[in-house]
């Protein structure tokens, strides 16, 4: 049973080391679990976007879609591949061959980057003006190796409209969106509760001014009674 657990477990290391898709896919699971994390509402305030929302052949197919309370949109794309910052880790002894492999993970973020300015995410259906593309790297380390070698790199991704966000960036990214809609539907409520205090107050107004008519109405209808009255007893 110890040998089946161990094989297991190097043969989900190999998965998640060596397969780019199997990455991509826990990179998806990764990220949808700080949407949870985040308060977010999927359908309201984010869409996550399967092979089934959209057509398949797309080239263009982010993985989620994130609301904004104006009328914008912030696209977040997970799919990239981080076996060359494995191989970076993994290997201690040859110090040229990790070096070979720190700049082919820098070079796999500049063509991540490119790839993603060059999609051109606005044209999707569902996706209103588009505010910014959020390039998501599952592993902390990850982003902050590129950052220690090349810190330029994340300036020059935000220049294009790309904003490079780890697991903790993104959630505090994500709560300060949450909090956006939170002080849109305080506002939207405020704006609900004057229009109905308008409404009462109208109709309080109507009601006095009716009160007054009918008041208006009984003095004359008193002043008819005493003239009558009088006729009868003493004209």
């Amino acid at each position: 049973l110890n040998q089946q657990i161990s094989q297991d477990a190097v043969n989900l290391t190999k998965a998640l080391t060596r397969d780019s898709k199997a990455q991509g896919n826990w990179g998806e699971l990764v990220l949808e679990k700080i949407l949870e994390e985040s308060g977010l509402s999927r359908g309201r305030e984010f869409d996550i976007i399967s092979s089934e929302t959209y057509d398949q052949q797309l080239s263009y197919q982010p993985d989620v879609i994130v609301h904004l309370p104006d009328g914008r949109d912030v696209v977040i794309d997970s799919k990239i591949n981080l076996v060359s910052y494995q191989n970076f880790r993994s290997q201690e002894d040859d110090e040229r061959h990790r070096q070979d492999q720190l700049q082919e993970h820098l070079q796999t973020f500049r063509r991540h980057i490119r790839g993603l300015r060059e999609k051109n995410f606005e044209k999707m259906e569902g996706v209103r003006s588009l505010d910014y593309v959020i390039m998501f790297v599952p592993v902390e380390s990850a982003l902050l190796t590129v950052i220690d070698e090349d810190p330029q790199l994340l300036y020059d991704a935000n220049a294009q409209g790309i904003m490079v966000v780890s697991p903790s960036n993104l959630l505090l990214t994500l709560r300060i969106v949450k909090n956006l809609w939170r002080y849109e539907d305080q506002n939207r409520n405020d704006q609900e509760i004057a229009q109905r205090a308008t409404g009462i107050y109208d109709k309080l107004v109507g009601f006095v001014e009716s009160l007054e008519g009918i008041g208006k109405h009984l003095d004359k209808a008193r002043a008819e009674y005493e003239i009558a009255h009088g006729r009868l007893t003493s004209g």
